[in-house]
C-alpha cells in the first residue's frame, strides 16, 4: 500500500510506501510511542468512524513527525510536532502520521489517498 499526495494543481507524489493501519484501541493510544525512529517511507494511519475532533500526543514519542488530519482523503490540517512536548487537534475521519519533513509540501485542500487498499 501507498500514500499519495495529489494536489490541487492535479500531480501525485507517493509519500510513503509502506503503510500500517492503528486498527485496534490499543494500536490507537500507543501510535509511535517507545520507538526509536520510522523508516523514511513509512506512515502510520488511523482510522476513524465518523468526523470527530482527534487529538495527536508526543509523550513517549522520540523524534519529530508530521500530521495530517484528513476528513473524506481530503487534508484539514498539516501539523510538525516536536518530541515530546507536541500536542494538536483538529477534526478528521483519517490521521496520517510521517516522518518530518514528509509532508512538507502537503497543504490543506490537499488530498491524501490510501492507494492499494481493499477499498480503492
Amino acid at each position: 500500500m501507498q500514500l499519495v499526495h495529489r494536489p490541487e494543481n492535479g500531480s501525485s507524489t507517493v509519500l510513503a510506501t509502506t503503510v500500517d493501519f492503528a486498527d485496534s484501541v490499543l494500536s490507537q493510544l500507543r501510535g509511535l510511542m517507545f520507538r526509536r525512529s520510522i523508516p523514511d517511507d513509512y506512515a502510520l494511519a488511523f482510522r476513524f468512524d465518523s468526523v470527530e475532533t482527534q487529538d495527536v500526543h508526543m509523550l513517549f514519542v522520540f523524534f519529530p513527525i508530521d500530521v495530517v488530519w484528513l476528513v473524506d482523503d481530503t487534508v484539514q490540517r498539516v501539523e510538525r510536532l516536536r518530541p515530546w512536548l507536541g500536542f494538536k487537534r483538529a477534526e478528521a475521519d483519517t490521521i496520517v502520521e510521517l516522518p518530518a519533513g514528509t509532508a512538507d509540501d502537503v497543504e490543506p485542500g490537499d488530498r491524501l489517498l490510501l492507494v492499494g487498499s481493499d477499498e480503492e
